[in-house]
């Protein structure tokens, strides 16, 4: 499990460590660890060009003391500072005395940038002074952000205004849900962890690995059965919308459950394509209801959240939700809205949930007392307290008609096999994302592309 910290949490546990080390030498090891990751990016340090922003703070002295190990190491060193009247003096003279040098513009040629100028506590954006520097890093460089990208919020992700958009993000001690969540996790490139010996509580919010998802993944035994495995009803589909219920099918079928029973007047279609779905209201141990299922159709969602088995909603379903009805009820809920159906189930605009999507994820569960799934460029799900999931698979191919559906269908199928709502929101979303990224390939794909990618994409989750 990847986990990751809020700002505070970290804050915490570097001055517990720092009151038992001597002075400097936490920092010490994040420049070391900096320096390290700059060297074997550079194909060679000796004679290479670097040049380091450096903000006021302690960000700022990580990249002058990781820039004085790699001046020692014959690299060429520029610093320039934001505010030449607020830097941090140790790691100026560490650069100084090594040899580097300071400027008062950035070079116009450099092998490797250090973004240096505002640490994990900066908030609402880069300052003009500190904007006017991002906007000079030389072209062909590789940027390097420490601990995190200036003008990205380390806490949430969000980004007011310009930001720094590196291709490795060199973090400390702990990751950070801002490198995990989408606007901020675009701009990170890849992120490498610098490991300084923090002691740390329950993270803020957590990403499955595979080893994860293949403790979770349902498989029968001896004695399993097709009703033991599970029975997931699907009620989808319209006239209009007769595809959602085949899709939401396709990826119900491929989620674990012994069984998919369908209801609603896409039958036909169904059957034509799935002669396995059993037809007709029965006996099941979770409901997905709502894709494809067009208006007026109320009375379905209303039918299935009287069932006492964990029900997900999605897409058509989720239009009008009581939140009193929903905290009543006896079983998990997971809804699984994108950001313009969060919006609407929250009264805000669409753009204030994709503009701040951690808080918004914890605002749905919390408001209808329901696991939340936000689908987006990072998925993420919310229980309503303890870390948020974060998904780490994806393709932006995924943004197709039908995605969603497939993904509904597996996460129902999950739910029926025994797994949580949170769990079954996770690795739904989880092995949902390498589909799109097998059956894609750097190309277009198809809806039923991605359900027809599941069972090998489950395979290899499951390998050693």
């Amino acid at each position: 499990m990847r986990t990751a910290y809020s700002v505070e949490t970290v804050r915490t546990a570097e001055r517990e460590l720092m009151a038992r080390l001597p002075e400097g030498a936490l920092m010490q090891r994040a420049a070391a660890g900096l320096a390290a990751v700059c060297a074997g990016l550079l194909r060679r340090v000796y004679g290479a060009r670097v040049v380091l922003l450096v903000g006021p703070g302690d960000n700022g002295g990580d990249a002058l003391y990781a820039g004085a190990r790699l001046t020692r190491r014959g690299a060429g060193v520029t610093a320039v500072a934001m505010d030449p009247q607020r830097v941090h003096a140790g790691g100026l003279r560490a650069l100084l005395a090594a040899g580097g040098r300071v400027a008062q513009g950035v070079p116009g040629r450099a092998d490797l940038v250090l973004d240096g100028l505002v640490g994990i506590g900066g908030r609402g954006g880069l300052r003009p002074a500190a904007a006017a520097l991002v906007e000079q890093i030389p072209a062909g460089a590789v940027v390097v952000a420490v601990d995190l990208p200036s003008g990205v919020d380390a806490d949430t992700g969000e980004v007011a205004g310009p930001a720094v958009r590196a291709d490795v993000t060199v973090t400390f001690g702990a990751y950070k849900p801002g490198l995990l969540i989408d606007p901020g996790a675009s701009r990170t490139g890849a992120v490498r962890l610098v490991d300084i010996g923090l002691s740390l509580p329950e993270p803020d919010a957590e990403a499955l690995q595979h080893a994860d998802v293949a403790e979770l993944l349902p498989v029968p035994t001896a004695s399993s059965d097709k009703y033991r495995r599970g029975v997931v009803g699907i009620v989808a589909g319209s006239a209009q919308y007769p595809g959602a219920a085949v899709l939401a099918v396709a990826g119900a079928l491929r989620g674990g459950a012994g069984a998919v029973r369908y209801v609603g007047p896409a039958a036909d279609a169904v059957l034509a394509r799935y002669p396995e779905t059993l037809i007709g209201r029965g006996r099941v141990q979770a409901w997905v209801v709502g894709p494809g299922l067009g208006e007026g159709r109320a009375a379905e969602v209303a039918k299935a959240l009287a069932d006492p088995v964990p029900v997900l909603v999605d897409a058509d379903g989720l239009r009008g939700l009581d939140p009193a009805v929903l905290r009543a009820r006896p079983a998990e809920t997971l809804l699984t809205p994108h950001a313009g159906e969060a919006a609407a189930l929250l009264g805000v605009s669409r753009e204030s949930v994709e503009s701040a999507r951690l808080s918004s994820v914890r605002s749905l569960a919390a408001r209808y007392g329901a696991t939340a799934l936000l689908k987006g460029s990072t998925t993420l799900v919310s229980r309503g307290g303890g870390p948020v999931r974060v998904n780490p698979t994806g393709t932006p191919w995924l943004a197709t008609a039908g995605s969603g559906d497939v993904l509904s269908g597996l996460a129902g199928s999950l739910l029926a096999s025994g797994l949580s709502a949170a769990d079954a929101a996770s690795v739904a979303a989880y092995l949902h994302g390498l589909a799109g990224r097998r059956a894609a390939s750097g190309a277009p794909l198809l809806a039923q592309e991605i359900a027809e990618s599941l069972p090998e994409v489950w395979r290899s989750t499951r390998r050693p």
